[in-house]
């Protein structure tokens, strides 16, 4: 059954059981020409994951709603030409660091380290990262439902980055309307990591809407605020009196517009929350609900610390044929470690070191409002 699924090169049933499944379908080509596939999970009750191996890149979706009419909650494109053309991270897996880094530099066992700057002064998501690289993909068995773990080997170097490191992502469609996004990564020399997923996510399943209305609660009562550059000044600032404080759920739009020194830096949200969880274990970073279409995805991660980003350089630019995403109609809620931890001693360490293992999980749980 395995090599059956490896050789099928067209879109095929290559696994299936009581209505789940994983197909497999042409995606386009990269830039030199290279091969891109796209792979659907489907659940048990129509509940859906298109993936491509581009960026491993999760491109599609699909979530019930209050009576049961499925729609895709997250942005993506029909080709993989807009996600080789460059827009900005949509779905991706995030590496070899998810979020910023100053100036590109830190230290690492007394060797200096210089990484490729791409964000004004700052590196941000690993340059040329993991989004912009061709994964391998291969189905595998899972007793929750249909799996794909994608492979990428980076190069000792790449972006600047020490050590070969070989990653996986998997992700599982489970028959709870819920997907698994599992990571695990090895290297060859000591080095840092943090990987995500960028998915930017609507659930009212109609990108023509903002995600303003969306109330959002974040299992978090600290923040690492930023400077201008958005690089953390090191602070835990309590959310407690600000328009930072989702302890209870809140809508989005309802601060955003504050007289508030983080939201001009940020030109709205686009923070690192400290989790009360405090990672190593799965748990409830955050609670997203669409009140019309009685969405709801709960977030749980191992991470320590989550980014709220609610679409704020969306600019409405044709990024595909006939796909416009205009402001905040889209947001992103990076499960991580905390930005620029290579430079701050008392964050929680990124540092991964041969004979080492890195693991990490996030899952979408998805339910309907009572």
């Amino acid at each position: 059954m395995l090599k059956l699924m490896v050789a099928c090169l067209s879109m095929a049933v290559m696994a299936a059981s009581a209505g789940a499944a994983i197909t497999k379908a042409p995606f386009g080509k990269t830039a030199d020409g290279k091969a891109v596939d796209l792979y659907t999970l489907t659940g048990k009750n129509g509940f859906e994951a298109k993936i491509s191996t581009f960026g491993a890149t999760l491109v599609s979706l699909k979530v019930p709603d209050k009576n049961g009419k499925l729609a895709n909650v997250v942005l993506g494109f029909d080709t993989v030409k807009p996600y080789v053309d460059g827009v900005p991270f949509y779905g991706a897996t995030i590496g070899r660091y998810g979020n910023r880094i100053a100036l590109g530099k830190f230290t690492l066992d007394g060797k200096p380290v210089q990484l490729t700057v791409n964000d004004g002064p700052n590196s941000l998501h690993g340059g040329k990262g993991f989004d912009k690289r061709l994964w391998t993909a291969q189905p595998v068995e899972s007793k929750q439902g249909p799996a794909l773990k994608l492979t990428y080997v980076s190069a000792d170097g790449e972006e600047g980055y020490p050590g070969q490191l070989t990653v996986h992502v998997t992700y599982a469609v489970k028959a709870d309307n819920s997907l698994a996004i599992s990571y695990e990564a090895t290297t060859t020399k000591p080095t840092v990591v943090n990987l995500t997923n960028h998915s930017y996510f609507n659930l009212t399943g109609d990108p023509k809407n903002t995600i303003l209305n969306h109330l959002l609660t974040l299992k978090a009562d600290r923040i690492t605020p930023v400077d201008k550059t958005l690089i953390p000044t090191g602070e835990l600032r309590p959310v407690k009196g600000t328009p930072f404080d989702f302890t209870k759920a809140t809508a989005i739009g309802a601060r955003i517009g504050a007289n508030d020194e983080q939201l001009k830096f940020g030109r709205g949200y686009d923070h690192n929350w400290v989790l009360t969880s405090g990672g190593g274990k799965l748990a409830t970073a955050a609670i997203l609900e669409d009140p019309t279409s009685g969405r709801v995805m709960e977030v749980k991660t191992t991470e320590p610390g989550i980014q709220f980003y609610s679409g704020n350089f969306m600019d409405g630019k044709p990024a595909g044929k006939g796909t416009v995403y205009n402001h905040r109609t889209g947001l992103c809620l990076e499960t991580q470690h905390f930005p620029d931890s290579p430079n701050k001693p008392k964050f929680p360490s990124t540092v991964l070191k041969p004979g080492q293992t890195y693991h990490s999980e996030t899952v979408l749980v998805f339910r309907n409002a009572k």
